[in-house]
């Protein structure tokens, strides 16, 4: 493998990596939890893909309770 001839400069390296930074990732809304996820990936908090339930997810006793009681909240309107 070649090697280089001069030493870069800080500067030029420092310029050169610059260019080369992480972008964002793309973000959309799951339509049944309304969480931001990645596009074209199952919904990693309610385990649903394209409306169908794909993804089995285990659930703490405080997220049990909540789920609770936001369907008691919801069968109540």
């Amino acid at each position: 493998m070649a090697l280089p001839s001069k030493r870069h400069s800080k500067t030029v390296k420092r310029i050169r990596r610059a260019a080369i930074k992480m972008k964002t990732p793309a973000l959309s809304t799951c339509p049944q939890c309304k969480k931001m996820v990645r596009p074209h990936t199952a919904c990693a908090f309610c385990g649903t893909y394209r409306g169908r339930q794909v993804l089995k997810i285990k659930l703490t006793k405080k997220e049990k309770k909540l789920r609770k009681k936001e369907e008691k909240e919801k069968k109540e309107k």
